[in-house]
């Protein structure tokens, strides 16, 4: 019955959907007709004018190399420094003046417990799929890192979890999101934000796998923004003689990253009112959850986020919470002494439940917002650069600044945040470190324990 049911659904949304192709089609041709465009407008400024840019923000280093280059690659700087957000100049000298900007205060926040979303399972999960098959849910699969960590020199969803047979997380992951499809009889738009360094191999990746099974036409590759990395006297670098030393955004850019690639219009077109972020990194993510959307739809509340209770209090995780009455996320590294022990009356940890980056935003509300710059922050890092020399340093130590927006930003910003606990042996398999905790030996541990033949 219920295939019977998905195919139906399929037949019926065949006509609208490829009418709606045909029109993202052209949305995004638009956009990148625009955007040719306007580089090609920014292009005019030529090196005079790229020069003028660079006086006024005495960044003018950046041209140092510029006579040796070829002219694919001076029109390749030049484009670079078009596109320059100088903007964060500025913030790099208010943080060396002000440093970070101070938290406000800070209180704890309960959740939904996994014993209340148990009894009211049915409903949460009725109203979550019924969102679902009107085509009102889509999910962002935030996968723009490389493997380094884990000695792989690809995009870390490539990573094979498998041990006697070929299994990568993007495999993994869209095997969880398939359960929801079988289930509610419909895809869920599937936007994956890539990264420079790795969006061809990413794409490449899925085409070969042939989308793991999942429908083409409902994926969406779109790139993150990048911003640039400056020494500590606040000179931008270079990491080749003709090419600005940048690095992703952050995970906070990744709306606006979603935006620019041309993709709105398709999320107003489909009718599309919410969006489920999750990383690449947890291969137990549940993605799209049926009964977590129901939940935070029947809330009221304009965002939510899934989370599980600290496995002792000192764990490395971030923690949802209160700030200045607005929801917010304390990392780790900021709570006092008496943040990470203190215990409410049933002797539950205050400070309890850590986030696992699987959020769920109103993209009306993201929309609303998108016009208001989010507070960027700035990491001290390791970033080889050109010397005036022309000679490429490795540095063993940080030597330069990054620039950052986070998620955790973009829920202080909303009214409030449905906190949604889980079981975090079922859906917290963290894939940071080759061995130890959250690594890939414990990810494979906890896959098994689910079932997931490798």
């Amino acid at each position: 019955m219920q295939n019977a049911v998905f195919q139906m659904h399929k037949t019926q949304k065949a006509v609208h959907f490829y009418k709606l192709r045909i029109l993202d089609f052209f949305s995004v041709l638009c956009y990148n007709i625009n955007n040719y465009i306007f580089k090609q407008g920014l292009m005019n400024m030529n090196y005079t004018e790229a020069k003028a840019k660079l006086d006024a923000c005495g960044q003018t280093h950046l041209l140092r190399f510029y006579d040796t280059l070829s002219d694919t690659e001076q029109y390749q700087l030049l484009e670079q420094i078009a596109a320059l957000d100088v903007h964060l100049l500025d913030v790099f000298a208010d943080f060396k003046g002000k440093g970070e900007t101070k938290r406000g205060k800070l209180e704890p926040l309960g959740a939904l417990t996994i014993e209340e979303i148990t009894d009211n399972k049915e409903k949460f999960k009725s109203a979550g799929l019924e969102a679902i098959r009107q085509g009102k849910v889509g999910a962002v699969l935030l996968a723009g890192g490389m493997g380094t960590r884990l000695g792989f020199d690809k995009p870390k969803g490539m990573y094979n979890i498998g041990l006697t047979k070929q299994l990568s997380i993007f495999e993994c992951l869209i095997h969880n999101l398939m359960q929801v499809v079988d289930e509610a009889g419909a895809f869920v738009p599937l936007f994956v934000m890539t990264s420079e360094k790795n969006d061809e191999d990413t794409r490449d990746f899925f085409e070969e796998n042939k989308y793991f099974g999942y429908n083409p036409e409902y994926v969406h590759f779109f790139v993150q923004e990048m911003a640039p990395a400056v020494d500590p006297d606040g000179k931008i670098l270079l990491e080749e003689k003709g090419r600005i030393a940048t690095s992703p955004n952050g995970n906070g850019g990744w709306f606006i990253s979603l935006v620019k690639a041309g993709f709105l219009g398709l999320l107003q077109r489909e009718g599309i009112e919410w969006l489920n972020i999750f990383a690449v990194d947890n291969v137990l993510q549940r993605i799209a959850d049926p009964c977590f959307i129901g939940a935070t739809l029947l809330s009221g509340c304009e965002s939510g986020s899934k989370v599980v209770s600290k496995a002792d209090p000192q764990e490395r995780v971030g923690v949802l919470c209160l700030e200045d009455g607005k929801p917010s996320i304390v990392e780790y590294y900021e709570m006092t002494e008496e943040m990470i022990h203190n215990r409410e009356a049933d002797g539950r940890l205050s400070y309890n439940y850590g986030v696992i980056l699987n959020y769920l935003f109103r993209v009306d509300k993201l929309t609303e917002l998108m016009n208001n710059r989010l507070p960027v922050h700035v990491v001290n890092k390791k970033v080889p650069y050109i010397d005036e020399n022309g000679t490429l340093v490795k540095p063993e130590q940080p030597n330069a600044y990054k620039f950052e927006t986070l998620v955790l930003d973009m829920i202080h910003l909303q009214e409030n945040c449905l906190s949604y606990e889980v079981d975090r042996k079922k859906e917290f398999a963290p894939v940071k470190n080759p061995d130890g905790v959250d690594s890939v030996v414990s990810a494979r541990e906890l896959l098994q324990q689910n079932g997931v033949a490798l």
